[in-house]
């Protein structure tokens, strides 16, 4: 079993994409858990405001076949560039870290600051 750290964002009906989302993850990793939900700004400036929520599991998937079903998620939400209806980024796979500017963006901060007590790859 790997663990694995997944961000999520939503600027579009961003509950029902966010809870979506949520569900299909299931699919692919045991044991979940959700941080809390936390609104941001769009990190480009505009208006638009963001959903986001990390998601810890663990999953037999290699990360290939796990980046391969995130990306199959985006595309079954219908995304667009001006639509981001799910964002998912695979922050976290067993003991390697990947989008690594990503880990100091203050929403990711302030989401890993307040994670769950039972987080067991986070040291």
């Amino acid at each position: 079993m790997h663990d694995v750290l997944v961000a999520m964002g939503s600027n579009y009906i961003q509950s029902a994409h966010i809870q979506w989302a949520s569900d299909r993850l299931s699919l692919y990793l045991d044991n979940m858990c959700f941080s809390q939900i936390l609104w941001t700004q769009d990190i480009h400036g505009t208006r638009v405001w963001y959903m986001n929520r990390l998601a810890w599991g663990q999953t037999l998937l290699s990360l290939k076949e796990l980046e391969q079903k995130l990306k199959q998620i985006e595309q079954d939400s219908r995304r667009t560039v001006e639509q981001v209806t799910i964002d998912l980024d695979i922050l976290q796979y067993g003991q390697q870290r990947y989008h690594l500017r990503d880990w100091t963006r203050p929403y990711v901060l302030q989401l890993l600051d307040r994670r769950s007590e039972n987080s067991l790859f986070f040291q």
